[in-house]
Formats: C-alpha cells, structure tokens, sequence
C-alpha cells in the first residue's frame, strides 16, 4: 500500500510539473504575438510587387504600427544574417593568418563602401531571384540594413578572438577539446559579451540607414517598401514636422520594445560568461529572462532545446584545422606549425596578383569618364574628410571612454542608460537636417565645419557601446586587487582599466571611423525641402555624382574612399590591436 501510495503520488507531481503556473499565462501571450506578427509579416512579402505602387506611403499616424512592424522585422531579419556572417568571417580571419591578409583589408573596404553603392549593385539580383514578388525588395531591403549591421560585429568578434587569454587557451588544449568544442565551449562565450553590445549597436546603428534601404531605385523605377524609413523619407520631402515628430515617437516605442525583449535579456544571460574568480557584485537583470525561467510548462519545453545545444556544443568534431588548411596560421605569440616559404610565397603572390587585377579593372572603368585632374580633386576631397574623422573621433573618444567605463563598471546604471543610449544611436542624422539646413542659411555659417558633426551623430556610439563592452568584461578580482593596493585616480586609469578596455576601444574606434567615412556621404550634402547645403569632402562629392547618375565617377568616390579607409586602418588601427594582442591581454 505503502509502494503504491508513493507512486501515485510521484506520478501526480510529475503530472503538476507539466501543468502550466501563473507566469506561463503571462508568457504565452506574448509569445503567440511574436510569432503571429512573424506570420503575418512574412505573407505580406509574398503579395505581387504591384501592390508596392498602388499602396503609397501615406503619413497618416494609424499606420505607423504597421510600417514599425515591418521595418522591425527587417531589421531582425538582417540582425541573424549578420550573426552567421560574424561567426564564420569572424573565425576565419582570426584564425588564419594567410586568409586574415586578404580577408581583414576586404572587411576594411567592406564597412567603408556606401549602403548606396551595395543597393545600386545588389537590387537587380534580389528582384531578378523573385520576380515579381515583394520578397525580392525586401531581400535587397534586409541585405542593405546587413552591410550596416555585419561589419560592426565581426570586427567584435574578431578582436575577441585574438584576445583569448593564453591560460584558458592552454586548459582546453590540456582537456584535448577538439577545434568544434573549443569554439562553442571557450571562444565564442569568451565573446559574448562584447558581441551582444555589438549587436545591440549594430541593431541602433541600422536606423542610420534605413530610409536608404526602403526606398529602392531601380534606373527609372523607385519601389518604396511600407516602413518607418519610407514614412521618414516621405515627411522629410514634404516638411512635414508634425510627420517627423509621429515618426520620433514610433522608433522611441520600438527601441524601448527590443530593449526590453531582447537586450536586457541577453545582457543580463551573457553576464554568466565573464572572466572572474570573485563573483560581481551589481549583476544585470531582466524582467523577461526572470519571467522565463519562472515558468513552468515554457521552461520544461525550452529545456530539451537547451539539452540538445549542449550537446551538439559538447560533440567531438574533429574538423579539418584552420592551420592545416592555411599552413602555419593561428593566433600570435601562439604555437604555430612551420611554414613553408614556398607556400607563403605562392599564397603572397596570388593576393597581389588578384589585387592588382581589380585595380586594373577599376581603373580602365574609372577612366572612360575621369581625368587625371579629377582623380587628384577626389584625393584633396578625401583628405578634406580624413581630417574631419580623426578630429570627431578624438573628440569622441575623449567624451565617451570615461562615460562608457563609468557605465559598464555599474550594472544598475547600465540598465537605465541602455534604453537612452540605443535611441541616441539610432536617431537618424535626417531628424537633424532642417534644423542644420536653416541655422546655416539664417546665420551665414560655415558649411565645413557646421556639417562635421552630423558625420560622427550616428557612429560615435560604436566607441561608448564598445567601452560598455570592455569595462562591464572587465574581472571583476581585478579591480577589488586595484582596490586593495589602494591604486586610485590616474594610475588607476593607467594601470588598470585602460589596458583593459583598450582591445575593445580599437574595435569601436575602427567601426566608428569606417561609419564616419560612410557617413559623410549623407551628412556632406544636406537638404530640407529644396535648399541643400554642401560641404566640401569626398562624401558629398559621391552623393552629388549618385544623384547625377555618374558612374565613373561613383566608382572613382568609392575607391578612394576604400583605398583611404585600408590605408588609416593598417596604419593606425591595426598597429594598435597587435599591441593589444601582444601586451594587453588579461592573462
């Protein structure tokens, strides 16, 4: 009777733990939301492409919600796009030093070629894959919001990369995990928190450019994509203030959204991956998160999906080494395999040789339109813009370095300044043009430099996110060994948490500028109705020649602007990560 009784009554705790608790109604709704507006967003890009032009925008405030949802979802769409791309560009570029020559110039050239110029080649295809289908506008949609978002994060996840300390570097050799465990088991938690502030930047930092990606010109054809972008684009060309003041309060709603719903909760999750033995005193928390694991019946349902990722994270995959595949590639001051000369000769020589090939071929492009005395204007316009990015840049990082280790060192703060610090970083420079366009028409001003700071507006928070990244990372058993030798003030800054932010700065700082660079095409040639304002630099000499449909011209813009941004990464940025690499490791 006894054995009986217990049975029942452990079958009947087992069925009780299957019943779902009060806080699984409280997420279940909300859950059946998300996915039904995913649903829904997604049948509308399966409608005939003709309904594009016979559904104007209009700027009405009702539809508002449903031009957020759709740009929301772009956005999201292109957000997982960039993920994958920074996982495996990422690790390839780290990890092998031949392939890290060819692929960390192209990632140079990549954050510095305008959205403009991705649209201009990447349109046809996308509607040409679905043809006559909206899908196809919105792949080229999601593709321009990815190249705002990816190269962010890659170069996040690359300095994270090459910065593993050597000593747990050394445990998961001394465990023999093989190249697949050590991945998912050190390397990529090891990012983790660097990369969701990235991710959180990069979803802000999309904003900048999304009236460019949802209003698609095709030759003579526009297709206008329903969204907060389109609507923006659409009150700015009638001056529309009240339009913009609706459009103001509809990003600061879907800003708080995905704060709230996705980046609280992974900031407060990847906390669990920071490097200390001590444990933090102020952790970072999340409503949402608490709520999911409160529940009963989601929670048992997530559980097997958790189950299965450890698993697969825990198979011993022995896949083909990146340094067998390149031949003595690896991270510095690391132990690498011999290299053969021969080989790093023949790998040398065909990098130059396919080099020297794409610059033949622009170049014979660029000269059926330029002369000589064209493309040596273009160099004195690149210069022109080279002085206004490193002057913004220092400036910001002056400001925001000890704002963002301010931030990052307090949790609590950190939750209240994140929400701000999104909708700061995604304001768009375009909210700013009339009153930049009227203050320097009233007062006669200086275009040169009264448009300069539109240019670093939206990528000065690639160095406070950045920042944030690196000081809330930073162990915490090393500031209480900084508390207890009693180091304060400018040794403090000196000894301890400049060396430990600095990888982290230069990641933002390279994204920063590579954004600046990409955002003097917009912010150099400024309009509010029909009066625009042009400032003198090579970004508003690539908006003017877009405009004309020049495009030898645009090729010419574009490569100089490449060939400026590679030339101040190699010779400054990357400089800089190596002595990070070699001497500011926390080890």
């Amino acid at each position: 009777m006894e054995f009986g009784f217990n049975l029942k009554r452990t079958a009947n705790a087992s069925a009780w733990r299957l019943l779902p608790n009060r806080w699984d109604f409280v997420a279940f709704p909300m859950i059946i939301c998300v996915i039904a507006l995913a649903a829904v967003g997604f049948h509308e890009t399966l409608a005939p492409i003709s309904t594009l032009q016979t559904q104007a925008i209009s700027l009405d405030p009702a539809n508002l919600p449903e031009y957020a949802l759709r740009t929301t979802l772009r956005m999201l769409a292109a957000m997982v796009a960039s993920l994958i791309f920074t996982l495996v560009y990422g690790t390839l570029a780290a990890k092998s030093r031949r392939a890290s020559l060819v692929l960390v110039p192209i990632l140079d050239i990549l954050q510095s070629v305008p959205v403009l110029g991705y649209i201009s080649f990447t349109v046809t295809f996308f509607l040409a894959l679905f043809p006559g289908r909206v899908i196809g506008a919105e792949c080229a949609a999601i593709f321009a919001i990815f190249t705002s978002q990816a190269w962010n994060m890659t170069f996040s996840f690359y300095q994270s990369l090459r910065t593993v300390p050597r000593d747990l570097d050394e445990v998961s050799r001394g465990f023999h995990l093989t190249n697949w465990q050590r991945f998912w088991k050190l390397e990529v938690p090891f990012s983790m928190p660097g990369l969701v502030w990235n991710m959180m930047m990069s979803m802000s930092g999309g904003w900048f450019f999304v009236v460019a990606s949802e209003a698609i010109t095709v030759g003579n054809r526009t297709i206008v994509l329903p969204g907060i972008g389109a609507y923006l684009a659409a009150a700015i060309g009638e001056r529309n203030l009240g339009a913009i003041g609706w459009v103001i309060l509809a990003m600061i709603v879907v800003i708080l959204a995905y704060d709230q719903l996705m980046f609280r909760p992974l900031v407060a999750w990847a906390d669990k991956f920071r490097m200390e033995n001590t444990s933090s005193g102020d952790e970072p928390s999340s409503w949402l998160l608490d709520l999911i694991r409160r529940t009963r019946l989601i929670h048992r349902l997530l559980v097997p999906a958790g189950w299965i990722l450890a698993k697969v994270a825990r198979v011993p995959i022995r896949l083909p080494s990146l340094q067998g595949a390149f031949e003595n590639v690896g991270l510095p001051l690391r132990a690498k395999a011999p290299s053969t000369r021969t080989g790093d000769i023949a790998w040398a020589a065909a990098v130059l040789l396919i080099t020297v090939f794409v610059v033949w071929k622009v170049a014979a492009f660029v000269s059926t339109g330029v002369t000589w005395g064209e493309v040596g204007h273009v160099f004195v316009l690149g210069f022109i813009t080279l002085l206004r990015v490193v002057v913004l840049i220092a400036i910001a990082s002056v400001i925001w370095v000890p704002a963002g280790v301010l931030i990052g060192l307090r949790p609590a703060l950190a939750e209240k300044i994140q929400p701000v610090a999104q909708f700061l970083a995604a304001f768009p420079a375009n909210l700013l043009f009339p009153v930049f366009v009227v203050a320097i028409v009233r007062w006669n001003l200086n275009p040169d430099i009264w448009l300069s700071p539109l240019i670093v507006l939206g990528t000065q928070w690639y160095i406070l996110f950045n920042v944030i990244a690196g000081a809330s990372s930073y162990p915490n058993d090393y500031r209480e060994a900084a508390t207890n030798f009693q180091i304060r003030g400018w040794q403090w800054w000196k000894k301890c948490m400049l060396p430990g932010i600095f990888p982290y700065y230069i990641t933002g700082a390279i994204t920063a500028s590579g954004g600046a660079w990409n955002a003097s095409i917009v912010a150099e040639a400024v309009s509010w109705g029909k009066t625009e304002v042009v400032a003198h630099g090579l970004g508003a000499y690539i908006a003017q020649t877009t405009a004309a449909g020049d495009y030898p011209k645009i090729i010419l813009g574009i490569a100089v602007m490449s060939l400026f941004v590679t030339l101040f990464n190699r010779l400054l940025w990357r400089p800089l990560y190596a002595y990070a690499e070699a001497r500011l490791r926390l080890d």
